[in-house]
């Protein structure tokens, strides 16, 4: 039960901290904000739209950070980089994950070279 636990929480930390270096975060077309979620064991990129990331205070990894602390957990779609029919790399949304406060350590805007696909809630 223990072991599990921390997986979740890991997982779901991993999953908010979306891979960033201290500046504005990437966005696409549909204005999706990409954020590194980093905890004790791992991290992982994130991708929060424009629209919900307007809801939070501070519209920025501050504002992510507040809000998981308030909560105690959100749900976010997890991205990952993978190739395009064309053969070209681009960061697509992989699946929608929980992150819990009580492992989260940092989250940290992400710049990415790469085009951001923009979420699609038809894939829950």
């Amino acid at each position: 039960m223990q072991l599990s636990k921390r997986l979740l929480l890991g997982l779901g930390a991993a999953t908010l901290i979306m891979e960033s270096v201290v500046i504005q975060p990437a966005f696409a077309a549909d204005k999706v904000s990409l954020f590194k979620v980093i905890t004790a064991k791992d991290e992982i990129v994130i991708g929060i739209a424009e629209d919900d990331l307007a809801q939070m205070d501070g519209k920025n990894a501050g504002g992510i950070a507040k809000m998981l602390v308030a909560k105690g957990s959100m749900s976010v779609w997890r991205y990952a980089v993978h190739k395009s029919a064309s053969g070209d790399l681009e960061q697509a949304p992989l699946h929608k994950i929980g992150l819990l406060a009580s492992d989260s350590l940092r989250v940290e805007p992400y710049a990415t070279p790469l085009k951001v696909l923009p979420i699609d809630e038809t894939k829950k």
